[in-house]
């Protein structure tokens, strides 16, 4: 109570560094953080409180009170207190269980250690102990324990680089800086212990961002922004200390904030049975009053005549309140139509399905010895209904590794392997790599296969030259040393990185840089170029360039940035090279490569002073600022000469496109949520045949306004849904629109759309007035992809198809930024991946590979929904079966609620009789393969329509129940009617009746699982007939003298087995009782399998036939896709980073660069063209003649 009072007046937080007792005044939360739902003192009663959120739990309890009342109790009290018990107690077990590991993890976390100034001493403190106002000390590679605003680092100007991957899934690097006045305190610990400023910031908010705060120190105030901040989760990188001051700790953190809260998650199939369980109890109390009303009529009008019969004392009864004890009697006796063993049958099951999960070796990862793992055991069944997924980009598709697959270089392709007759041919396994051996400084893991490009750089080809210059120039990356002499790279973007690695490997080697220089080796010499310009990227722009002067004093600009932008600043006699490269980009794009035009200018010498003044002038003004350095940027980026494209493949799990392919032929909708750019976003939805040219439209929805988006989404609708719809009210109550949606539209659309929108307009469609628009296209779109949400962006996302579709949703992900999400949906899977354990504790399965998706869901989820509702089914047949005949009993024994068979047997038969074989089924039980059940995704559709268990599956079940009851109990009750035994002896006494319908039960229950059963192994033939002779062997036994002897009270039925079952025309009652049953059901499906028979029964009618001869799978054939598309400038890097480049801030003390920095060095006594000269060429395919240009 005290602590929401003190969040919702939070409105501003104050914190003074080094001074815990201040701060402690203001209570704000320490820093550690609660995932569990329970405690020692909570466990027990919100536990309980959850359990009997279940109806069934609670009319159990409620059926225990009523037997507890003698006068209307007619069975024992154990038989129901004993079940609830276990039950309860197994769940509750299993919640502790799974509540304990989350207590661990919170404490393995919580008990992480980090570096905190206490009393002018660096102390090594837990991260649960980390207060508001501390000093703390990071190194390289640690995880941040709290939000932190930045101090000083060991970097120079106080910059430090971090890894956001845990917040936003991104693992390029970013850039944090400090106050230049904080700066200062370096890492002295006595000037950092004596810091003592306060910081007035904002309150605690999901906003990753954003942040706005006054730090005041030294009379004076210095405004803080994100740029100052590192947040709880990112990792130190390249830094080799930091120290920084907790804002935020514990649950106020960003990360914590965007985490959401753990929920109770409930299948359908539970909502549905608590349904059922309401509608059966009311059933049960229509049959109850039926009962009543008939003992109250028998009362008045039989019961003195037969008072007087049996000379009974006692005096008249009331019948109207005789009526009333007999209707509670008969709730409890009917109460086994839903026995509490159904639940714990359905626990027992889920456990099994849960294994299967954890030892299935096909989703075992063996490249990090990782298996699946079912974290929950009470969703599977929700596994085979998925109908919308939501999954992660970053580290889930992608295994974010840029690699440089291909280029296109004055109107010729590098990167096709090609055959000795110089033909193109498929990439195999004997192709060899390019042996960059010759090249010291080569990064050994970079692979290309096309031996030619290294035949035009041995050729002196100067347009290659020229294109492999450009790539080591133009770029944001920064190079060190480590201790083994090793060149190492710090890269803002992945695609940079791969561009720079392949230009090193193909000896054009960026080296170092500073402020004014940018040093290259270019085949073994060092050459120095002037850096004039730096043109910065932006999203307006795409693209970026650099101006420099070279050794001969020419001055050049470098430009590289998205072909549909670049294609328009060329200079006209480009004409033919431009068509050429525009052929091979869309190749490239049809490949789902990561695509870039690369060109040049020569600059005059005297131009670019006056422009180089220009943009002086422009720098100093301080209106309309932005807008003439644009301008002047798009002044002399003009007449550009082209050179070519690159393009970088954002290499896809492995199986990520068998896998998405599979999951849409299942008709499950996939949307992709990402903290990633638009254009990397949209090449990897083209990139998993998410996108594709086939489709009629891709909408994307940008606008930065409530009006721009609801104006977009109008328009979409309008090309969707066709002018009528769109021209409607949008303000209309949106189930009208969503039966209309269900009943029309979808016939109607033809084709494929997809939705693109990012996160800024997702802020705005997410609104109320909004939503109904932006849920009713996305919902029509086979793909939608979110680009640059937030964590919590991405579980309103899914609230919103959950609340307004009423689907099952299912979230994957692999990062922190991932667990909002997971926890949101039905079923939250996390991927151990790159980004840590977070996404993973969160999760309800988790597992290695994205790929294991489709086995999960078409395989076990598949076969836990059959299971499963095969079970439900057969279970209610049984029971109403078992429990009717009590009703039809009634009529004939005065509605005295007399039970029909042995108390004994109503105890043991849903417990001992026929718990067993219904088990093996729902455990082991499958219609098809896995093989064929991945083959044909097909058959995941009936989950998904809820076809096998619903209401009417139910009614058909309860039908088929009731007919059983009939006859179970008027065929005996016919043929026992006034008949004599074989020794003459009559054999129509209550015993022995009991006894036939009992046995006959039993078999024909068995009888029907048996015929229910598809796929049949050695436990499933074990509990099915050794459940029949259990029977007869209790039957036995409960009936013999011994036992009658020492308990005579409770085992009345003396003799009356072996009495009955001696006698012929018994066994031909029960042989005919069980044909009676079983005959219509056998009938009736031979019928349906053979007049109407579904794809399962067509597919396992195929293993039959061809069980022995299995015929080899057919592959789809591997098509090359064409596209018209141009994949955008997929750069992830951030504004602005040219300017740090040039400003030097981020550079680090190195020797000074030749006086006049255009010098080339010679570098080696060899050069690197030499030893490459050298080498022998035997492996090198024959270098195919330049081809014409022909209009």
């Amino acid at each position: 109570m005290f602590c929401s009072k003190k969040k919702s007046l939070e409105v501003e937080r104050t914190v003074k560094a080094n001074d815990r007792e201040y701060n402690e005044k203001f209570q704000y939360a320490d820093n550690r953080i609660h995932t569990s739902k329970y405690n020692v003192l909570t466990f027990l009663p919100i536990n309980l409180f959850e359990q009997f959120q279940r109806v069934a739990n609670a009319y159990f309890l409620f059926l225990l009170i009523l037997q507890l009342i003698p006068e209307i109790s007619s069975l024992t009290w154990f038989t129901t207190i004993v079940p609830l018990v276990l039950v309860i107690t197994m769940t509750a077990v299993k919640d502790a269980t799974d509540d304990y590991f989350r207590h661990k993890s919170d404490n393995q976390v919580n008990n992480r250690l980090s570096e905190v100034l206490i009393n002018s001493k660096l102390q090594n403190e837990k991260w649960m102990n980390v207060k508001v106002g501390d000093i703390v000390k990071l190194e390289n590679n640690q995880f941040v324990a709290a939000d932190l605003l930045l101090l000083s680092s060991s970097e120079p100007h106080s910059l430090c680089y971090i890894e956001t991957a845990e917040l936003d899934g991104e693992t390029n690097l970013k850039v944090r800086h400090a106050l230049s006045v904080t700066s200062e305190l370096g890492a002295d610990i006595n000037r950092l212990a004596k810091f003592d400023g306060i910081v007035v910031c904002e309150a605690p908010n999901n906003k990753l961002d954003k942040f706005m705060g006054v730090l005041s120190w030294k009379d004076s105030k210095h405004s803080l922004n994100n740029e100052n901040i590192i947040l709880r989760g990112c990792i130190l990188r390249n830094t080799s200390w930091c120290f920084g001051m907790v804002i935020f700790a514990g649950p106020d953190t960003k990360l914590i904030q965007n985490s959401g809260k753990t929920k109770l998650k409930r299948t359908s199939i539970d909502r549905l049975l608590n349904t059922l369980v309401l509608w059966i109890f009311g059933f049960l109390v229509c049959l109850g009053i039926i009962l009543a009303i008939g003992n109250s009529i028998w009362e008045n009008q039989v019961g003195d005549q037969f008072r007087t019969f049996l000379f009974w004392k006692e005096g008249r009864k009331n019948p109207v309140f005789s009526g009333f004890l007999t209707f509670w009697s008969y709730i409890i006796i009917l109460n086994t139509v839903v026995p509490i063993s159904l639940y714990v049958s359905m626990e027992v099951i889920r456990l099994g399905h849960s294994y299967f999960i954890n030892w299935d070796r096909r989703m075992y990862y063996s490249g990090k010895s990782t298996p699946a793992e079912a974290r929950t055991t009470t969703l599977n069944e929700e596994l085979g209904q998925i109908e919308y997924i939501f999954s992660d980009k970053t580290g889930t598709l992608t295994q974010n590794i840029m690699t440089f697959k291909k280029c296109s270089i004055n109107g010729k392709i590098y990167g096709e392997v090609h055959d000795d007759m110089g033909q193109k041919t498929h990439m195999t396994k004997k192709n060899e790599p390019v042996d960059f051996s010759v090249n010291p400084q080569a990064d050994r893991t970079f692979q290309f296969f096309d031996h030619r490009l290294m035949e035009s750089i041995k050729l002196g080809d100067s347009k290659v030259y020229e294109f492999l210059r450009l790539l080591a120039l133009c770029h944001t990356v920064m190079s060190e040393e480590n201790s083994a002499g090793q060149l190492i790279y710090q890269v803002q973007s992945p695609d940079e990185g791969a561009l720079v690695t392949a230009a090193r490997n193909f000896g054009f080697i960026f080296k170092s840089r500073t402020p004014e220089t940018i040093t290259v080796e270019e085949l073994g010499t060092l050459v120095t170029y002037q850096l004039l310009a730096f043109l910065d990227f932006n999203n307006i722009r795409k693209r970026m360039s650099v101006i420099v002067r070279n050794p001969e004093g020419q001055i050049k600009l470098y430009c590289k940035g998205a072909d549909t932008i670049l294609f328009e600043k060329l200079h006209p006699s480009n004409e033919d090279l431009l068509n050429l490269t525009t052929d091979h980009l869309s190749e490239f794009a049809g490949e789902g490569l990561r695509t870039l035009a690369i060109a040049y200018r020569d600059l005059d010498d005297k131009y670019f002073k006056e422009w180089h003044k220009m943009l002086e002038d422009a720098n100093a003004l301080m209106d309309e600022r932005d807008e003439r350095i644009a301008g002047l940027y798009e002044e002399i980026e003009r007449d550009l000469m082209l050179l070519g494209a690159t393009a970088v493949e954002d290499k896809l799990q492995e199986g990520v496109i068998e896998t998405i392919t599979n999951l849409s032929l299942a008709h499950i909708k996939i949307w992709v949520l990402t903290g990633d750019k638009q254009e990397t976003a949209i090449n990897i939805g083209y990139a998993c045949n998410m996108l594709t040219d086939d489709m009629k439209d891709v909408f994307i929805i940008s606008g930065n306004t409530a009006v721009e988006v609801r104006e977009e989404l109008r328009k979409a609708k309008e090309n969707l849904f066709g002018q009528n719809r769109s021209s409607s009210n949008g303000h209309v109550v949106f189930e009208k629109q969503q039966l209309e949606l269900d009943s029309v539209v979808e016939e109607t659309i033809t084709g494929d759309y997809a939705l693109i929108i990012n996160g800024h307009s997702l802020a705005h469609a997410l609104e109320s007035d909004v939503k109904n628009d932006l849920i009713e296209l996305a919902c029509m779109c086979k793909t939608v992809v979110c680009c640059r949400v937030t964590p919590l962006q991405k579980a309103q996302v899914v609230e919103l198809v959950k609340n307004y579709r009423h689907a099952v949703t299912l979230a994957i992900g692999d990062g922190a930024n991932d667990v909002s999400m997971i926890k949101s949906a039905h079923i939250g899977v996390g991927i151990s991946g790159q980004e840590g354990l977070q996404a993973v504790l969160a999760s309800d399965y988790s597992f290695a590979q994205f790929r294991y998706l489709q086995r999960l869901l078409l395989v076990h989820g598949r076969w836990s929904y059959f299971r499963m509702c095969k079970f439900l089914r057969y279970f209610f047949y049984k029971n109403f079966a078992f429990t009717l005949v009590h009703f039809w009993f009634g009529f004939f024994c005065g509605f005295s609620a007399q039970t029909v068979y042995d108390q004994w047997f109503i105890a043991l038969f849903n417990i001992v009789y026929t718990s067993l074989p219904v088990l093996a089924m729902g455990i082991f039980d499958q219609d098809v393969s896995d093989q064929s059940s991945m083959d044909y995704p097909q058959l995941y559709e009936p989950g998904q329509l809820n076809l096998l268990f619903n209401k009417h599956k139910f009614f058909i079940c309860m039908a088929h129940g009731i007919y059983t009851s009939l006859v179970l109990f008027f065929i005996p009750y016919g043929a026992f009617y006034n008949v004599a035994g074989e020794d003459g002896q009559l054999i129509a006494d209550y015993q022995s009746f009991a006894v036939t319908m009992a046995t006959s039960l039993v078999i024909v229950v068995s009888v029907q699982i048996a015929l229910d059963t598809s796929y049949w192994t050695v436990i499933n033939h074990v509990f099915i007939w050794g459940s029949i002779a259990t029977y007869f062997s209790v039957l036995f036994t409960m009936h013999s003298n011994g036992i009658f002897g020492i308990f005579p009270n409770q085992f009345p039925f003396v003799g009356n087995a072996r009495h009955s079952l001696t006698q012929k025309c018994i066994w031909l009652v029960i042989l005919l009782t069980t044909v009676a049953s079983v005959m219509p059901v056998v009938v009736f499906r031979f019928l349906k399998v053979d007049l109407f028979p579904t794809l399962s029964d067509q597919i396992r009618q195929r293993q039959k036939s061809q069980k022995k001869a299995r015929p080899l799978r057919s592959q789809r054939p591997q098509t090359r896709r064409s596209s018209s598309r141009r994949s955008g400038y997929a750069f992830a890097h951030q504004e602005g980073y040219g300017e740090l480049i040039t400003s030097g801030r981020n550079m680090r003390a190195k020797n000074p660069p030749p006086a006049s920095g255009l010098e080339k060095t010679p570098y080696n006594s060899t050069s690197w063209i030499e030893n490459l000269c050298k080498k022998t060429t035997d492996t090198v395919s024959s270098f195919s003649q330049d081809k014409t240009v022909k209009l």
